[in-house]
């Protein structure tokens, strides 16, 4: 197993690609997507689950809305997993998580998701490394259930930002009136734990590889976005999925 550490992987597109063709090329895939996902809804034999993870700032919001946005919204669902309610905290903690497995025909997109249960909860010592070894393994099961049981397919996705790209995309949440709303002062005290955070996430690849994680370099949305439009793309393509015809 190829150990994944992330202060070897760059946060940027590789010197050479164009932002103006990558983001035309973009747009192609992503009108491809809304067909893709037609066909992936009528044939009714395949799922989709999209995890996307990531320190604030990093972009998940955009992905979900300029990658996804554009599909048939009967096709596609978002979760958003924050703090566990009360109710969520007196059940298993993948719970929460199960009841929105995605259905046949769909894609579901999980906008943080179970593996926060063994990232944050560690990074703040409410969870021992003991547990987070047996949750590591409860996901491995989940997943391997979903695949195997549900015909779902799994992307996972961890969104590479560079500290200083955070902190500028953070301090731009104060200056600009729309993403005001996305302020949230405590990502900056979160921030300040990024080495801890950084040590977790790795943790969590090299434990929970299959599938294996998709490391994006997420300082450039145009780059992010191609490259994640372009995945899912693929995958889609590959299901070799057809129109049920008349049944005679």
């Amino acid at each position: 197993m190829t150990r994944i550490k992330l202060n070897g992987i760059s946060t940027r597109a590789p010197e050479g690609w164009d932002k103006k063709e990558t983001k035309e090329i973009t747009e192609i895939i992503v009108k491809e997507l809304d067909d893709l996902q037609n066909l992936l809804y009528a044939e009714g034999k395949h799922s989709i689950l999209v995890i996307i993870q990531g320190m604030d700032g990093s972009g998940k919001d955009g992905v979900i809305r300029n990658v996804l946005g554009n599909m048939n919204p009967q096709g596609v669902n978002v979760s958003s997993f924050k703090a566990p309610t009360a109710e969520e905290l007196s059940h298993d903690f993948l719970w929460r998580i199960h009841r929105h497995a995605p259905l046949k025909g769909m894609i579901q997109v999980f906008n943080r998701s179970h593996y926060e249960d063994i990232l944050v909860t560690r990074v703040h010592k409410w969870c021992s490394d003991k547990m987070a070894e047996k949750r590591m393994k409860a996901i491995n099961d989940f997943e391997l259930l979903l695949q195997e049981h549900n015909n779902t397919h799994i992307l996972k996705y961890y969104l590479h930002i560079s500290p200083e790209e955070q902190h500028e995309r953070l301090a731009e949440r104060m200056k600009d009136p729309t993403k005001m709303w996305k302020y949230n002062e405590r990502d900056f005290e979160e921030a300040k734990l990024w080495d801890i955070y950084m040590k977790m996430y790795e943790d969590c690849f090299n434990h929970c590889d299959s599938p294996a994680w998709n490391i994006i370099p997420a300082d450039q949305n145009w780059y992010k976005e191609y490259l994640i439009a372009s995945q899912l793309r693929d995958l889609l393509k590959s299901l070799d999925m057809q129109f049920p015809g008349i049944k005679k």
